[in-house]
């Protein structure tokens, strides 16, 4: 099992670890609630250093990237980041990623570290097909690249402390190469994967004491915590972000996810699946992803049923959770044509009942 660049401080803090993606990753500290509410009133410290990171670098560099990915590259300008999914050449999705422009010539893919395989295989094969040059050209990082995420409404006010350069007023996806914390070129980006701001910081593993230490220190006045990868899956579903292999995957369409705002059918962006992604959006998809709440007492789960009224099936559940904002079931899924507008009432089998709840629009809490 792999460790990262900080695993031995989770254990000295009496993380509850557990195996994830091939890592030895925290699950939670002080509880996924505590950690939740902490991420959403102050800051929290993600180590997600199993994430995957691919360079993209030459003269063909945007081409693949604007080939591989079902956004617009080319809208993308130097210090910007965009979301984006990679077609399969089927209808589905190979994973979802980041996209990070330094220039013309040079990008970074972070991938999902369940994916890191399947997804540089992927980038390989087409990269190799344009010319380019495996390992110089597109160069697979993710091992020698650490990353802290630090997220919440204080996390930059916090992080501020250990660099000159202007990091609390940044936009939200974009980043920077600084000086931080006593470590050179630095990559600061403001993505975030729990709908309440903050940063992620990408070193060299070597540079992982330090960072972990010095954000620690720079933090304490404003509550910052340790938070476990329990709290991250309740506070992206709690914002409406998907998850790979629950709410997208080989089998689901950016279009039927909902994610036709990354899928840009541009003149000149002839990305993989653009010709049948383009007819599914025009004659429209025989299913939706949808966020849902509960309205009867009740937690939705993964796989679970969706039934209308008469307890017929009409979909399924791929996201469910009780919201520790809300304190309530909210979940997200995948709902046949005529079930899908805002306010329909659907029903979530629970065991042997049927619980009512009723389509909702995501986010469900706003930070």
């Amino acid at each position: 099992m792999k460790q990262t660049a900080f695993t031995h401080f989770h254990i000295e803090l009496g993380a509850k670890m557990e195996a994830f993606c091939g890592y030895n990753m925290p699950i939670s500290y002080s509880g996924i609630n505590d950690e939740h509410i902490t991420v959403r009133n102050a800051a929290g410290v993600f180590d997600v250093s199993h994430m995957g990171e691919f360079w993209a670098k030459g003269p063909k560099a945007t081409d693949l990237v604007q080939k591989i990915t079902s956004n617009d590259v080319l809208a993308l300008t130097d210090g910007k980041v965009q979301y984006s999914c990679f077609p399969n050449g089927k209808g589905g999705i190979v994973d979802d990623l980041l996209v990070y422009r330094f220039d013309a010539e040079t990008y970074l893919l972070v991938v999902n570290a369940a994916n890191i395989e399947k997804d540089w295989e992927w980038c390989a094969k087409h990269a190799k097909e344009m010319g380019m040059e495996i390992g110089k050209e597109l160069y697979n990082a993710s091992d020698e690249i650490a990353q802290l995420a630090i997220q919440g409404p204080l996390a930059l006010k916090a992080m501020q402390k250990l660099t000159d350069a202007s990091v609390e007023d940044m936009e939200y996806y974009t980043f920077k190469k600084i000086d931080f914390a006593g470590i050179k070129d630095v990559i600061f980006s403001t993505t975030g994967y729990t709908g309440s701001g903050g940063c992620e910081i990408y070193i060299d593993n070597k540079d992982g004491d330090k960072l972990w230490k010095a954000v620690f220190e720079a933090g304490e006045e404003f509550g910052i915590k340790p938070i476990g990868l329990g709290a991250r899956d309740t506070l992206r579903l709690e914002s409406g972000f998907c998850l790979y292999g629950n709410d997208i995957d080989d089998t689901t369409s950016p279009i039927e996810a909902g994610l036709g705002w990354i899928t840009k059918f541009n003149e000149g962006n002839n990305f993989i699946d653009k010709e049948y992604l383009l007819k599914q959006k025009e004659d429209k998809p025989s299913r939706r992803l949808k966020a849902f709440e509960m309205i009867d007492r009740g937690i939705p789960r993964h796989e679970y049923k969706i039934e209308d009224a008469e307890g017929n099936e009409i979909g399924y559940v791929t996201s469910g959770t009780k919201s520790p904002m809300l304190k309530k079931g909210i979940g997200m899924g995948y709902v046949k044509t005529g079930f899908y507008k805002l306010d329909t009432e659907i029903f979530i089998r629970v065991r042997n009942k049927a619980l009512k709840a009723k389509i909702v629009k995501a986010p469900f809490y706003k930070a």
